[in-house]
């Protein structure tokens, strides 16, 4: 698992563990705010855990990326500011957004670029 960029190693071993065939890790990141506990990103989908369920369950969400139909960047700055001046995207899934926090816009500039490579191939 070279050249993995993660933030902390049990989310990049938990990815890790139920990775298909062929399938390499990009990177992991740690989210804050409420929800939501980390995102994957693979060469085949995105991985996002949910921890929004009722009774403290935990949802991990694999999002292959011909169903994402947009990426967003997610900000509360004008355009005239820095365009990744905010640490957060949207994932559009048909009807359901999945919003992720990040800390430090660099992530949520990476997270878009690389969804952005995959569902514009």
């Amino acid at each position: 698992m070279e050249n993995v960029t993660y933030d902390r190693r049990e989310q990049l071993d938990q990815i890790a563990s139920g990775l298909l065939q062929g399938e390499q890790i990009i990177a992991v990141y740690d989210a804050i705010g409420a929800g939501t506990g980390f995102l994957g990103l693979t060469n085949r989908r995105v991985i996002v855990q949910d921890k929004s369920f009722i009774g403290k369950k935990v949802a991990i969400t694999s999002i292959p990326y011909s169903r994402i139909s947009a990426v967003s960047v997610v900000s509360n700055k004008s355009w005239a500011g820095g365009f990744f001046s905010s640490g957060a995207i949207a994932i559009h899934v048909g009807t359901h957004t999945y919003e992720v926090e990040f800390r430090g816009d660099h992530k949520s500039h990476h997270v878009h670029n690389v969804i952005l490579h995959y569902i514009s191939a």
